[in-house]
């Protein structure tokens, strides 16, 4: 059996790993050739282009690079009707993978889209054409298989691997003794996010915030989590230019560990807020894009909240600030009231872990049988 899979981002490629490693442990002869990151290498998959070619963010910003991310999928049609697949697994990234999974689909391939597109959220008119293009959704929220069969999409709660990977509780000492960090400072992580443009947006802001918080309160440390050594360089580049004294520990991938060492973190928006969330640590979220793209997307997008936190717990859970009300100020006061509120931290702990429990349903397994069945029919 062959099957085709495509991931455009980090988070895809997470979830692209743990489903190729569930299949081939129940069928190892099953081969994956698409494009995903060193997750989804490392468990067998070919990955006919770097994932860093797909990880474009913002609407603007795919527009400038639409003609080369046009010509990667053109390509990738091209090999999978030279080499045919049994079946095709879009990996999230909608915009690219709805219509690779269309043409496919056309020519008899079966299709599944593994994350539903946020129709709920923004486009709903998207519906006819997902309806269209996929065989089968993999829902990983609760709250999407109904919405998607009442449009009359095929579509599986598998629950999200993340709750699955995430335990419910860590010893924070342990952890701060493994990445040698002070066991008596207040902990304050900064997470500006996996994707160029957003750590690019948001380093200044967080470096200033920090320094906020640190003339505020005098017990801080702090920790930026790094995506790869690009950003880290970013990062130091305008921590020395802002805050040169500043205490920061660098930490290179390993989000989990600088999370569970963490008191409090400051995030951007996306797959980061629900890690935290389900580490049952309390966070604040910010977002900052191009204005272009912002002054597009908040005439789109149609929620309450930004967050998966929030939207999951139907509720302004955490603090949430975008665009222009992502100041240091305004971030460093909501991040030191986190540390000064233990019955609103109670709450929230609690509120947390009821969605870790809902959440938690053995995703990758469940996901390679939905795989595997519809191989079968």
């Amino acid at each position: 059996m062959r099957i085709g899979i495509v991931a455009g981002e980090i988070s895809g490629d997470n979830l692209g790993s743990g489903l190729i490693k569930a299949i081939k442990a129940k069928h190892p002869e099953v081969e994956f050739v698409g494009v995903g990151g060193a997750g989804m290498i490392e468990a067998g998959c070919i990955s006919l282009f770097p994932l860093e070619k797909l990880s474009v963010m913002g609407l603007v910003e795919i527009l400038v690079h639409y003609r080369e991310l046009y010509g990667i999928r053109k390509e990738l049609i091209n090999y999978y009707q030279e080499n045919p697949i049994d079946i095709f697994i879009g990996i999230d990234y909608p915009g690219f993978n709805l219509g690779l999974e269309a043409i496919l689909k056309k020519s008899g391939i079966k299709t599944i889209h593994y994350v539903c597109p946020q129709v709920w959220a923004w486009r709903e008119g998207r519906i006819p054409k997902i309806r269209a293009a996929v065989d089968l959704i993999l829902a990983i929220l609760p709250f999407e298989e109904n919405y998607l069969k009442r449009h009359n999409i095929n579509a599986r709660f598998i629950g999200h691997t993340m709750a699955d990977q995430i335990p419910e509780h860590v010893d924070q000492q342990a952890v701060r003794r493994q990445l040698g960090l002070s066991a008596e400072k207040t902990t304050i992580a900064l997470m500006p996010g996996s994707r160029s443009k957003e750590w690019q947006h948001h380093a200044e802001e967080f470096i200033k915030s920090a320094v906020w918080c640190a003339e505020n309160r005098a017990d801080l440390h702090f920790i930026a989590v790094m995506v790869n050594e690009k950003a880290e360089l970013i990062f130091k580049q305008h921590q020395h230019q802002l805050a040169p004294d500043l205490a920061i520990t660098y930490i290179r991938g390993n989000s989990l560990a600088a999370i569970a060492a963490s008191d409090v973190v400051l995030s951007v928006s996306g797959t980061a807020a629900l890690e935290i969330m389900l580490s049952k640590k309390p966070m604040v979220i910010a977002y900052k894009t191009s204005w272009m793209t912002y002054q597009l997307a908040k005439r789109l997008v149609k929620l309450p909240y930004l967050s998966l936190p929030n939207l999951l717990a139907e509720q302004a859970l955490i603090p949430e600030f975008i665009q222009e009300q992502a100041t240091a100020e305004n971030l460093g006061k909501a991040l030191l009231e986190w540390l000064d509120q233990p019955t609103k931290l109670q709450t929230y702990t609690q509120i947390s872990q009821n969605i870790h429990d809902q959440l938690r349903c053995n995703a990758n397994e469940q996901a390679a049988e939905a795989v595997l069945n519809l191989c079968k029919n």
